[in-house]
């Protein structure tokens, strides 16, 4: 699977982009057919504590799937992304099997 990370007005650092790609490879143990996944990792007002969304945007083929999460770091953020993407990929799966 190829996965592109972007963000917005920042820099991200080469440990998060690991961990991210890390994260989304998993997906492919329950579906197989993932073509590419886009990041995007947003920063959002610094008033708030829980400020990093990521964006998370999966083809396979005939469809495309968007996943948001936002809480305190990227990371959590990711982890609650991939959480989403797998229910979400494992129901199309079934929806595909039958």
């Amino acid at each position: 699977m190829q996965i592109t990370v972007q963000s917005d007005g920042f820099t991200v650092d080469q440990k998060l982009i690991d961990f991210i790609e890390n994260k989304l490879n998993k997906l492919d143990t329950f579906y197989d057919n993932v073509i590419d996944a886009t990041v995007f990792l947003i920063v959002e007002s610094a008033k708030d504590r829980e400020n990093k969304l990521v964006e998370v945007k999966v083809n396979v083929p005939g469809n495309e799937f968007m996943v948001k999460k936002q809480s305190k770091s990227f990371e959590e953020s990711t982890d609650l992304c991939t959480e989403a993407l797998r229910r979400v990929l494992i129901k199309h799966k079934e929806k595909v099997m039958s």
